[in-house]
């Protein structure tokens, strides 16, 4: 597929998914089994690949031209599909220019700093890409569902107030416009899964040997806070998407569509920046020649 057509597929795939403006966000109106009317997989698949060679192809000049850089956030219950969506979607890219971190429960270290310094200090560097699989939205997550997670914080008991989810809300979308401002592009992704979907995958990792290891009693404990943590990525989206750093909520009942739309997402971003290979001056033009001849007089 030609450039113009991949990219204008690529916002028409997208589109419905994402939300710039998040005050008459409703997570009932997004359909976790969605596929938009794309009923192949294999057809899906063939697309995500095409996005994916393009997405690599200004990965490379995103690292030449070394002024942008893309932060990409996924959020998502257990077995959402964010480990996957990352792998599928930057399978092409190089690895030299695309960092990825997941982030866990807090360490002590951690826990000795603000909530944002964590991701603050791995925020990707001109020319790069980075992935976070999780990230400081958990603190109006996990932390708002369990508010025993925010005791444990070393918070001073004057800073914990009824007004503490607005403050974290207004730091998060101050940090955003904060990088926005400094060259780091920003796309957040909340794999919108459904419970039934969820509990299926579940059960698939208990018959698989080789995806025992994801699994935890933790995990069944969370499906029991599923009504707690629906309204608090509804408040997420809504609080936090704006025009520079929209969400889009990916239907992720469908892995091949979840990954569809990661992949278009990420190939129109880049394609916002306008990247171009940097020119050579004259200085540059002159090493050139000069290594060319010296490679050309070594067959002499």
């Amino acid at each position: 597929m030609k450039t113009k057509k991949l990219l204008d597929e690529a916002k028409r795939l997208a589109a419905p998914f994402c939300v710039r403006n998040g005050k008459k966000f409703r997570l009932k109106d997004f359909d976790p089994k969605d596929t938009q009317g794309v009923k192949s997989k294999s057809h899906a698949e063939k697309l995500l690949e095409e996005s994916s060679a393009a997405a690599s192809e200004m990965q490379e000049r995103l690292y030449a031209q070394d002024q942008w850089s893309l932060l990409l956030i996924f959020q998502g219950m257990d077995a959402a599909g964010k480990d996957g969506a990352i792998k599928h979607v930057m399978s092409g890219v190089n690895p030299q220019g695309c960092d990825v971190f997941s982030f866990k429960t807090p360490t002590s270290e951690e826990l000795d700093h603000d909530f944002l310094w964590r991701c603050h200090k791995v925020v990707p560097e001109r020319g790069k890409i980075g992935i976070f699989n999780r990230s400081y939205y958990e603190e109006v997550l996990v932390v708002r569902v369990h508010p025993t997670v925010l005791e444990g914080e070393k918070l001073p008991d004057k800073l914990i107030t009824k007004h503490i989810w607005d403050e974290r809300f207004e730091d998060i979308n101050s940090f955003e416009r904060y990088l926005t401002r400094n060259g780091v592009m920003i796309r957040k992704f909340f794999l919108h899964i459904s419970k039934e979907e969820q509990r299926q995958r579940f059960l698939s990792r208990l018959d698989d040997s080789k995806k025992n290891w994801k699994f935890s009693m933790a995990d069944i404990k969370e499906r029991g806070f599923w009504k707690d943590y629906k309204e608090a990525y509804e408040e997420m989206v809504q609080r936090s998407a704006t025009e520079h750093a929209p969400w889009y909520v990916v239907p992720a009942d469908n892995k091949w569509f979840a990954r569809l739309i990661v992949g278009a997402a990420v190939v129109e971003a880049l394609s916002e920046l306008d990247l171009k290979w940097p020119d050579v001056d004259k200085k540059k033009k002159k090493e050139l020649d000069g290594i060319r001849e010296a490679l050309e007089e070594e067959k002499k």
